[in-house]
């Protein structure tokens, strides 16, 4: 059943149709980094893409409206709220399950999840499959972590990370700004590349317009799906808060895990049924694309890497700012509980049958190609765009007309992916600006003026991520630099682990303690590639040490050894909090609620 496809609407070098070649591509570079690798699902355009008529038009206004008339109902719901502020940034303290679950999926993973996941599987066979290991230790995360962050953020009315870690180790300026510094390194990287990402998808939705015409301005359709992207994502979270968020997620949620499971079903479909499908993965691929390197292997994805990975990094996405305000959001205990066991069994399904089989089945029907020796499609496009020649090649076929829509819909659920990460991110670079920085400065402030001058931070992020993805294309070195801060994002988040499990369980640091851990950790983590390679300017001993480190262990770890050095070593010669508040802050994690 492998055919002689149409032309693939995504970029590469020569693209095959019939036996024809159409030449024509484009490719995003910044500073030699190719964006399409970004994990992103930036998509690249030829000149004779396979035709989708006004499917991508009509699926893409009914999403948009819809994420719209989310945001407007979560603004009138909002009205009835006691609390200004706590109903903003945390819905008021009452998500239940499905909304729960469904949030702490969807801000999990961005579109890596359906792009680059099975990329990774088609250039590297099984072995990046370990990386889904780190689902069942996220739930794990969430079950233990966030139900006691959820209690005591309940109990004593704590909104943002830095609320609970100023009250347990004392207040103090440097305190709260290491901790925004550490979430606005993880959310800022992430929002500039989602919108950067979404109008990369747009250029990739509507190919056959080249220009558009805003007040007589010629504006590329990549420049207006990042216009579009951060205009609809800034309107529904200013307008609806956590709430918004959170119902938008469901969606775009729904959106997502559909998406990977039906590609699933694609490449099965291809195959001709599953028994042949793992017939011909057996026969046809090469034997090391079916075991797992040994540790220490150079391959990339070598066992210690990524078990390090999946405990360290799944932590840190779990407690990063955008996760750890939906453990206050959420309504109960039995609520977590409940999202935790939906997370560790939805979605290693949609991992197994869903990109993992897309991954190892799109490399039996697209022999790869070697394209200055890295890996590449047939058509000379990026390994993460199997998943998108898998659905335009089948769903056609599977599905008739249908199938178009679907196509268009699955194109959507990449963005869908993006903008889930980014509105999430863009709510908590708010709250950590307004009750991290604003309000200690202005403690006489009212909830109502925090929650403006909330609505303005992200109205002011996004303006200013939108900005840094139109100058990063003129401006050579600008969004490279933010990429780099993008590919140690967890890592940075990951230094809040060793303060989170002391707060939680042991309670034996200090305020200079966590502020010193917590600084180290962090420089640490600047010190590896590519951002090391930014900031140390060349060459050297340091950079060719965490160079060979980076490749054997997860970055987080690394900074998390020191973090947790440097951490007991000050906690040991300065004072800890009162045994008093030290008693009474373990009592209130215990307090069942």
């Amino acid at each position: 059943m492998v055919r002689n496809t149409r032309p693939l609407p995504l970029g590469g070098l020569l693209v095959p149709c019939n036996g024809n070649l159409y030449t024509r591509c484009r490719s995003d570079v910044v500073e030699g980094l190719r964006l399409e690798s970004f994990g992103s699902g930036f998509l690249a355009t030829t000149e004779a893409p396979l035709s989708l008529g006004t499917w991508p038009y009509i699926v893409l206004a009914f999403y948009l409206v819809g994420l719209l008339s989310l945001g407007v109902v979560s603004l009138l719901r909002s009205r009835r709220a006691t609390s200004a502020e706590t109903d903003y940034y945390l819905a008021g303290r009452g998500q239940g399950v499905i909304v729960t679950s469904l949030t702490i999926m969807a801000t999990f993973f961005s579109s890596f999840a359906i792009l680059t996941f099975p990329g990774w599987i088609y250039e590297g066979g099984i072995a990046p499959m370990l990386y889904a290991l780190n689902l069942p230790v996220a739930a794990v995360a969430i079950y233990l972590l966030g139900n006691r962050i959820r209690r005591i953020g309940r109990k004593r009315g704590y909104i943002t990370p830095a609320d609970m870690v100023t009250d347990y180790y004392g207040d103090s300026p440097a305190l709260r700004i290491i901790i925004a510094l550490t979430g606005a390194l993880y959310v800022i990287p992430y929002v500039v590349i989602q919108i950067k990402g979404g109008g990369l998808l747009a250029d990739g939705l509507f190919q056959e317009i080249e220009h558009v015409s805003i007040f007589g301005w010629q504006v590329t359709m990549e420049d207006a799906g990042v216009a579009a992207l951060s205009l609809v994502t800034m309107i529904y979270v200013i307008i609806g808060g956590m709430r918004s968020v959170a119902w938008t997620d469901v969606m775009q949620g729904i959106i997502l895990l559909s998406a990977m499971v039906l590609s699933g079903v694609a490449v099965i479909y291809a195959l001709e049924g599953p028994s042949n499908f793992f017939a011909r993965v057996s026969a046809e691929l090469d034997g090391s694309l079916l075991t797992v390197p040994d540790p220490g292997d150079t391959n990339p994805h070598n066992v210690w890497k990524i078990l390090t990975f999946c405990a360290f990094a799944s932590l840190a996405s779990i407690i990063q700012p955008a996760q750890w305000m939906r453990f206050y959001a959420a309504r109960d205990s039995k609520t977590l509980r409940r999202a935790a066991i939906a997370f560790s069994t939805i979605l290693p399904v949609c991992f197994i049958f869903g990109v993992f089989l897309v991954g190892l089945g799109g490399r039996v029907l697209y022999q790869p190609e070697m394209i200055d020796g890295v890996v590449h499609l047939p058509d000379g496009s990026k390994t993460d765009q199997v998943l998108i020649h898998v659905i335009q090649d089948y769903f056609p076929e599977m599905f008739g007309t249908i199938g178009l829509v679907l196509v268009s819909l699955i194109l959507v659920a990449v963005m869908a992916a993006s903008m889930s990460t980014a509105d999430s991110n863009l709510h908590a670079v708010s709250a950590i600006v307004t009750r991290d920085l604003y309000h200690p400065y202005r403690k006489k402030s009212s909830e109502r003026e925090r929650t403006w001058i909330g609505r303005l931070v992200i109205i002011m992020a996004t303006i200013a991520a939108a900005t840094i993805t139109f100058a990063g294309k003129d401006l050579r070195g600008l969004l490279d630099t933010i990429t780099a801060f993008f590919f140690l994002a967890m890592a940075f988040s990951a230094q809040l682990v060793p303060i989170t499990f002391d707060m939680l369980f042991l309670r034996r640091g200090s305020r200079w303690g966590a502020i010193a851990g917590l600084a180290a950790g962090l420089l640490t983590v600047c010190l590896f590639p590519p951002l090391g390679q930014l900031l140390l300017g060349g060459e050297g001993w340091v950079l060719k040490g965490t160079t060979t480190l980076k490749g054997l262990l997860d970055v987080g770890l690394c900074g998390i050894i020191v973090n947790v050095a440097v951490f007991i070593l000050v906690s040991f010669f300065s004072p800890r909090p009162e045994k008093s508040h030290r008693e009474a802050f373990a009592r209130d994690l215990k307090e069942v609620s």
